[in-house]
């Protein structure tokens, strides 16, 4: 059974938000083999589902993402993280297409997570670091039942970048008859030993924050947002490349600053400055015990793994149509790392086409102004489309 409800819900900012959520009182089997119920999922969808419910379009957000793609996000304020790809006439165009986002599990912008009440235990109170470890295929069992409590029964893509190509990729290992066509975006098959160590030392610098009280900081009104911000400024540095930081900063000083007067551990360099701006904004939004579970989920991800670490017979049963793309100066999820992917998937005969994206923006590049990433998602959405249309009438 599943109940349908719209709410609105008092964020931590208190600001109030109108949140799309589905409850499924009968929960989810984890792949640790725990179940997790009652779960909720929070998601937001754009256009319209068309009567044959064929024209639906799943978007996987990244680590710290959200079910907010497009329009204006009603907690930042801000437009959404992909309103320049999704919306009326752009790209991924919702006069055509049915699109929807959620909130990946774990997380903590409305689907069940460490900040959730735990409804297992007589006292209530929040999960916090008792959470479940939960994994990519955990977070894309529980968009397909989201999906499925929609009436869909095919996906018409599958799209997402980084942590969300990830995603998309588990979408079309799992559930192959359920997906036509699948993108991931800078992103790769498994995480990479320096993937990994990156973000243990962003996790080593939550737990080394002393209001991290052991993942229990709610109960004492504190949060460890010194931790949070330094995972979140280092975090970010991997996602841009050196070009970018150079192009932007280079060795800029603090405007209306002299040396003199900037303390010894002072803020000296503009870089500095926008670390400090992202990593303070970031706290705001999100909760540490969540980036502790996501970025988890990220560093177990290995497509091979289950396949004695063959990625071929990882996609043997493929049946979607694929679309890679890389992007040139991405040193976090590398070109060769996608060349790897479309290497398996030719020798297992899938239908797969692979796309470079020259820029110098770095891992980012995919959110940011790329004309050539808007060509190619439009051009292989239509083309994909016309093939469907073939296929049908063949039929």
């Amino acid at each position: 059974m599943v109940i349908s409800e719209k709410q609105d819900e008092k964020c931590e900012n208190n600001q109030e938000n109108l949140v799309q959520k589905l409850v499924f009182p009968e929960g989810l089997l984890l792949e640790n083999g725990q179940k997790l119920a009652p779960l909720e999922v929070a998601y937001q969808t754009y256009g319209q589902l068309s009567e044959a419910k064929d024209n639906a379009i799943l978007i996987c957000h990244a680590l710290t993402g959200d079910q907010y793609v497009s329009g204006i996000n009603p907690i930042t304020k801000k437009l959404g993280w992909w309103s320049k790809m999704v919306g009326p006439g752009l790209p991924i165009d919702t006069d055509k297409y049915f699109v929807i986002c959620s909130n990946v599990l774990g997380s903590c912008m409305g689907t069940t997570g460490p900040r959730s009440v735990r409804e297992d235990i007589s006292t209530a109170r929040r999960w916090g670091a008792e959470f479940p470890e939960i994994t990519i295929k955990d977070m894309i069992d529980t968009q397909k039942m989201l999906v499925d409590s929609f009436g869909i029964d095919r996906l018409f893509a599958v799209i997402g970048g980084s942590m969300g190509g990830m995603q998309a990729l588990q979408w079309a290992v799992s559930y192959p008859e359920h997906v036509y066509s699948v993108m991931p975006i800078a992103t790769s098959s498994f995480h990479s030993a320096q993937n990994i160590a990156f973000n243990e030392v962003g996790r080593q610098a939550i737990f080394s924050d002393p209001d991290w009280r052991e993942g229990e900081y709610w109960r004492y009104g504190v949060t460890p947002y010194r931790g949070l911000a330094v995972a979140r400024m280092m975090a970010h540095i991997t996602y841009l490349s050196e070009d970018a930081l150079n192009r932007k900063f280079g060795r800029k000083l603090q405007e209306n600053l002299k040396d003199s007067s900037v303390p010894i551990f002072g803020e000296r360099f503009q870089v500095a400055s926008y670390l400090h701006y992202q990593g303070s904004n970031f706290v705001r939004r999100f909760d540490a015990n969540s980036y502790v579970t996501i970025s988890r989920a990220m560093d177990w991800f290995d497509l091979s793994q289950m396949h004695d670490g063959d990625l071929v017979r990882a996609f043997a049963n493929v049946q979607s149509r694929f679309c890679v793309i890389s992007l040139s100066s991405d040193w976090l999820f590398p070109t060769s790392r996608s060349r790897a992917i479309v290497q398996a998937l030719n020798r297992v005969g899938a239908r797969v086409s692979f796309v470079e994206i020259t820029t110098d923006k770095g891992h980012d590049a995919f959110l940011l102004e790329e004309p050539d990433l808007d060509l190619t998602i439009q051009g292989f959405l239509s083309g994909i489309e016309e093939q469907r249309r073939l296929e049908n009438y063949a039929s």
